[in-house]
């Protein structure tokens, strides 16, 4: 499905309409704010060395009668 100009204009106007104009730099700021962590997390775990992802066989004890 392609959008359209007059099919963003119609979604602009609703989320002005229901937000309100003066929440929406917040609301945008918040979002590019988590997307930089998200990116910046992303990075970090490539960098990570890899752990070993084979289970260790744990012994229980045995009980004695």
């Amino acid at each position: 499905m392609r959008w359209g100009f007059w099919e963003i204009i119609l979604i602009v106007f609703l989320v002005v309409l229901l937000f309100g104009s003066a929440k929406i730099p917040g609301m945008l700021r918040n979002l590019a704010e988590g997307v930089k962590v998200f990116k910046k997390e992303m990075e970090t775990k490539k960098e990570a060395p890899k752990h070993d992802t084979k289970k260790k066989a744990v012994k229980k004890p045995v009980k004695k009668k």
